[in-house]
């Protein structure tokens, strides 16, 4: 298969997921935007989650992640409190609020992501979920010589 196939196959099924998603936070009147979202799943999944191991994760500024924390923090989906480990950082975690809020997400996600596999069995979603993790783990090492 062309380079070329794999590049757009990898961005059609990127861009038909996110657009979902984005679709059915909306339709659900989810009143955070995607970004928020995706920090809000961070601090709720991640163990001694920090602002900084949110970046990192994300892969986005620390700025730009402190912002978001502010405001998550500021509606009340998020709690924060001294690390004990780190005094120069701050332990995030879901507020009750931010739990409820997390749990409607997770119900369209698990809606999109039934509507994405409709047609496909389980050994066809496991190989994908195989595939996808090879390639993601590729992109993550080391660039090699080869």
């Amino acid at each position: 298969m062309p380079a070329t196939a794999l590049n757009e196959a990898l961005q059609r099924v990127t861009h038909a997921y996110r657009s979902a998603m984005a679709s059915a936070i909306r339709e659900a009147e989810v009143p955070l935007p995607v970004t928020h979202v995706r920090v809000l799943k961070a601090v709720s999944h991640l163990p001694d989650c920090t602002a900084q191991r949110i970046a990192q994760r994300l892969r986005r500024d620390k700025a730009q992640i402190t912002r978001v924390l502010n405001e998550l923090l500021t509606s009340g989906l998020i709690s924060k409190r001294d690390n004990p480990a780190d005094r120069r950082s701050q332990l995030l975690e879901p507020s009750a609020a931010g739990m409820a809020m997390m749990q409607r997400i997770k119900q369209l996600e698990q809606q999109t992501l039934a509507r994405m596999t409709r047609e496909m069995n389980a050994d066809e979603v496991a190989l994908f979920i195989r595939l996808a993790g090879r390639m993601a783990d590729n992109l993550d090492a080391p660039a090699s010589d080869h």
